[in-house]
């Protein structure tokens, strides 16, 4: 995957292979709202990943799952003085401090099941959707490594 500017305020074009889509931010912001603003993009990722997983699995156990769909908001939250945030983020990149101040990164997810399905098929779609690797990437300790090239 490569990012290049497009101009020098935020608008990049982002290449993956032959696909190629723009990112930047909205006009409030300074940018064009030419694309999506990165966190946009993080979201698409978790929700076409989840979306995914769900169909994989409702397929491969012939459930008659006939739509998914997955709504998403990101917000971060102010912790209490002392908080380390929730169990599920206290040992990942979720939780940061901004000098005296903590916050948290949350990431809201409802799922939409259309489809002849039982209450147990219902629950247990949800169990798969976290189980999805982009949900699994996101809620487990992360490295990032940065090199200066050229």
């Amino acid at each position: 995957m490569r990012l290049t500017e497009l101009n020098h305020r935020f608008l990049r074009g982002i290449q993956a292979g032959r696909h190629t889509w723009l990112a930047d931010e909205p006009v409030r912001m300074g940018g064009s709202d030419l694309g999506p603003d990165p966190y946009a993009l993080l979201l698409s990722s978790l929700g076409a990943c989840t979306s995914m997983t769900i169909r994989m699995y409702a397929n491969r156990k012939g459930m008659k799952l006939d739509d998914v769909v997955v709504d998403l908001v990101h917000r971060r939250e102010t912790l209490p003085a002392g908080s380390t945030g929730s169990a599920e983020s206290s040992s990942t990149a979720g939780a940061a401090s901004h000098g005296s101040t903590q916050t948290e990164d949350v990431f809201e997810r409802q799922i939409t099941l259309k489809g002849e399905l039982s209450d147990a098929e219902r629950q247990r779609l949800l169990e798969i959707a976290d189980k999805c690797p982009v949900h699994k990437t996101l809620t487990v300790r992360i490295r990032i490594t940065t090199q200066l090239v050229g």
